[in-house]
Formats: C-alpha cells, sequence, structure tokens
C-alpha cells in the first residue's frame, strides 16, 4: 500500500546530453542548473589530469586509473566510456541519490555512455548538442586553447561518429547556434520531461 507521503513526493527524472567536445554542451548545462529548481548537474569522475581552472569534485572527480578499475569492478558506476585516452564515468550513488529525492538529474557524457545510460535507464531523455557547421566546431575547439593541433583533428574525426550515433539513441537535437535559445530548448525539454514524470507518478499512485 502506497502511503499518502509516497503520493505526494515528486518523480524524479534522469536528462542525459551529449554532443562534441566544444560544441557548448558544458556552458548549456550549467546555465540550466542556474536557472531551473531541483536540477542537479552530475559530477564525472575521470582519469585525466585537471585542467586549468578546474577543481575536484567541482567540475570532475579526478582519480586515478586504478581507483577508476576499482569502481567499474564493484559496480559503483552507472556508465563509463575512454574518450582519447581518458576514462570517464558517472558516479552511480550519487544519481541514486538526487533521483530519490525528486530532483531532475543532468549526464553531460559521451555517446558511449549515453547508449549504455539508455539501455539501463529506458525511460532516460536523450539530449544532443549539435553545432551550427563543422567549420564552427573547428573554431570552438581552438578557442579553448586547451587541445594541440593533432588533439584538435582528432576531436573533430570523433565529432562525426558521435553525430551519427546521435541519430539512432537521442530523442532530441539542439543546435547550439545562439547559446540563450539552445539554453532555452534544452530548458523547455527538461519542463516537459518533469511534467511527463509527474503525471506518469499519479496515474501510478492512483492504481493503488
Amino acid at each position: 500500500m502506497t502511503s499518502q507521503a509516497d503520493q505526494n513526493k515528486t518523480c524524479g527524472k534522469l536528462i542525459v546530453v551529449s554532443g562534441p567536445s566544444g560544441v557548448g554542451k558544458s556552458t548549456i548545462c550549467k546555465e540550466v542548473v542556474k536557472r531551473m529548481e531541483d536540477v542537479h548537474l552530475s559530477v564525472s569522475a575521470t582519469t585525466r589530469p585537471p585542467g586549468p581552472g578546474e577543481q575536484n569534485g567541482r567540475d570532475y572527480w579526478f582519480i586515478s586509473k586504478e581507483e577508476f578499475r576499482e569502481r567499474i569492478e564493484q559496480g559503483l558506476l552507472l556508465e563509463y566510456a575512454e574518450v582519447f585516452g581518458n576514462l570517464y564515468g558517472t558516479p552511480k550513488e550519487k544519481v541514486d541519490e538526487a533521483l530519490q529525492a525528486g530532483r531532475i538529474v543532468i549526464l553531460e557524457i559521451d555517446t558511449q555512455g549515453g547508449k549504455q545510460v539508455k539501455a539501463a535507464c529506458p525511460d532516460a531523455v536523450m539530449v544532443f548538442i549539435l553545432p551550427p557547421d563543422d567549420r564552427e566546431l573547428a573554431q570552438r575547439i581552438g578557442r579553448r586553447a586547451r587541445d594541440s593541433a593533432d588533439a584538435i583533428e582528432t576531436r573533430l574525426g570523433g565529432a562525426g561518429n558521435e553525430i551519427a550515433a546521435a541519430k539512432q539513441y537521442y530523442d532530441h537535437m539542439v543546435i547550439n547556434e545562439d547559446l540563450e535559445h539552445a539554453i532555452g530548448e534544452v530548458m523547455q525539454i527538461i519542463r516537459q520531461a518533469r511534467e511527463g514524470a509527474a503525471a506518469g507518478h499519479d496515474e501510478n499512485s492512483g492504481e493503488r
């Protein structure tokens, strides 16, 4: 029997946001979290070293490859993938806690991880951020001043594969030509997901 307290709880929802390197997905996700209530951005674990200005626990959990592999073996990651020689993964416990608290949880991950999440959580909402065109993407990656020429070329090559995969697994495609417009689109997708989760919760509660 479901208690009244359980019926009054707001359902959480998982939102996966992916896109090529340099497309602006990090900026979009951070702005969405600032502007919306009860929206939580999951912090990924990674084996890559911190970049300029990045902080442990805020931008990523920076851990060793040995610790990362231990987490895989213990089943502590919701998803994980190797991207450009580094391992990235989502700590499962933190996501579960946020969902149980009724929060919207955004996972900013690559398409490899996105496919794993969709398989494990079929009701996850999948959002892919696209650049206006390839030339613009190359310029954005170059402006970050974080990658060598070879790394930029590798990232641009990987972008085509990610976009092809996204067309199979992702529900929404958002073009980041105008940042404010793209942020607004993602916020609207989340509002719709939240309303859908609440409606489904009400229907399930009424069955008991």
